[in-house]
């Protein structure tokens, strides 16, 4: 992958860059900040880029901004927010035009750096990623409409593991279930959304969506 890192903390920026080169990863740019990353995206054109929320100058929401803005300029680039902070209004603009190659992990839920390249690898093949605690944040209204109140428990389990970026054989793992058990609740998924196969939209982006009301 070809990647573009956005941190102002030095050393977890050194960190990334090191872990990503450790895997024969390429990683164009490293910037401090949000501007930086604008222009940085602008010139080298990244497969997915590694954003910060909160950098300067202000310190709020600057790398969620950027990172709606370069989904926006380019949509063909993956863009994994990776943050100590869950920030809804725009984590909800960053994954409602299209969520496919987009991720949302939180730091310090991150306890196995695999699980890190294993996440921005999905993100930058047109994937999501996304940490449990932003899923709940962002479900909100989710269960009262849109197909969903129809869906069992287990349906919605398996639909929360979707949102989290899992595959079938990871879900069937943490549920302890058959893969082709995993398979059937998907398809029942598919069908109760109104999501029939199509060659344009990926069908597990949109029942995240749904799920995410989003």
């Amino acid at each position: 992958m070809r990647i573009v890192i956005a941190e102002d903390a030095a050393i977890l920026r050194d960190g990334l860059v090191q872990l990503l080169l450790d895997r024969d990863h390429e990683v164009a740019a490293a910037v401090p900040d949000a501007d930086a990353l604008r222009a940085a995206v602008a010139e080298h054109r990244p497969d997915v880029c590694v954003v910060d929320i909160r950098m300067p100058p202000t310190h709020t929401d600057e790398g969620l901004r950027a990172a709606i803005d370069i989904r926006r300029e380019y949509p063909g680039i993956g863009v994994l927010v990776f943050s100590q902070y869950i920030e809804t209004r725009y984590a909800a603009q960053l994954l409602g035009g299209n969520a496919a190659g987009v991720g949302y992990l939180l730091k310090e839920r991150v306890v196995d750096t695999r699980d890190f390249t294993d996440a921005l690898e999905r993100v930058a093949a047109g994937g999501t990623a996304l940490d449990p605690e932003v899923v709940t944040q962002l479900f909100g209204a989710g269960l009262r409409s849109g197909g969903l109140n129809t869906l069992t428990p287990r349906e919605h389990e398996v639909l929360g593991l979707m949102a989290e970026g899992r595959t079938n054989a990871a879900i069937a793992k943490k549920l302890v279930v058959t893969e082709r058990a995993v398979e059937k609740h998907v398809g029942n998924i598919f069908t109760k959304l109104d999501l029939p196969p199509s060659d344009t939209d990926h069908r597990r982006v949109m029942a995240v969506l749904r799920y995410l009301q989003l």
